[in-house]
C-alpha cells in the first residue's frame, strides 16, 4: 500500500462504528467502477491469499451482490451486500452480511450498514466507509475476526489493480 496516501482504520465503541478512510492514486470514476462492477470486484475484494468470485450482482437500489471468498485450500466464505441507496460516483449505502451459498443470511454473525463515500482529494480519490453495527459486541466480533488486517490486505490489492488499470 502506498504509505504516502491516507489510510485510517478507526473503531468507535461508543457509536458502534468502524470507519475506514483510504486514498487511492486514481480518479473517482476509476475507484467507483472498482467498487461497483463485479468483474473488477472479483480482482481485488479479498485479503491475500483469498480470491473472490461473484455469484450474482445487480448494482441498483434494492439489488445485491452475492459473492464468495475462497482460500487456497478451497474453503468458501459467502457474503452479500444489499444495496439501499446509490448516488453514482458519490455514495452508496448497503447492508453487509455473511451468508451461505444460497444467499441466506447467517444470523450468528454480525450484519452492518455500510455508508461508502467517494470524494476527490488532490487529484486522487478518497473512499470513506463507515460500518454501523447493532452493538459493541457485534463490532468487537468483527474486529476479532481480523477485519483490520483483512481490509488492509484487501485495499492493498485495490491499489495494485488501479496501477494495472492505469497501464492499460
Amino acid at each position: 500500500m502506498n504509505t504516502k496516501l491516507q489510510f485510517d482504520f478507526l473503531v468507535d465503541k461508543q457509536k458502534n462504528t468502524l470507519t475506514i478512510k483510504k486514498e487511492f492514486a486514481a480518479s473517482r470514476q476509476q475507484v467507483w467502477d472498482c467498487y461497483t462492477k463485479s468483474e473488477l470486484l472479483d480482482k481485488w475484494f479479498a485479503p491475500k491469499p483469498l480470491t473472490t468470485k461473484t455469484s450474482f450482482m445487480n448494482f441498483k437500489e434494492g439489488g445485491y451482490w452475492h459473492y464468495v471468498m475462497i482460500d487456497p485450500d478451497g474453503q468458501e466464505y459467502w457474503s452479500r451486500l444489499d444495496y439501499e441507496t446509490i448516488t453514482p460516483i458519490e455514495n452508496y449505502t448497503a447492508l453487509d452480511g455473511f451468508c451461505d451459498a444460497s444467499g441466506a443470511l447467517n444470523p450468528d454473525l454480525p450484519r452492518s450498514k455500510w455508508d461508502v463515500t467517494f470524494t476527490e482529494k488532490s487529484g486522487n480519490c478518497l473512499v470513506q466507509t463507515i460500518g454501523y453495527y447493532n452493538s459493541t459486541r457485534a463490532l468487537e466480533q468483527i474486529i476479532d475476526m481480523g477485519m483490520q488486517d483483512g481490509m488492509t490486505s484487501t485495499l492493498e490489492r485495490l491499489d495494485e489493480l488501479l496501477v494495472t488499470l492505469a497501464q492499460k
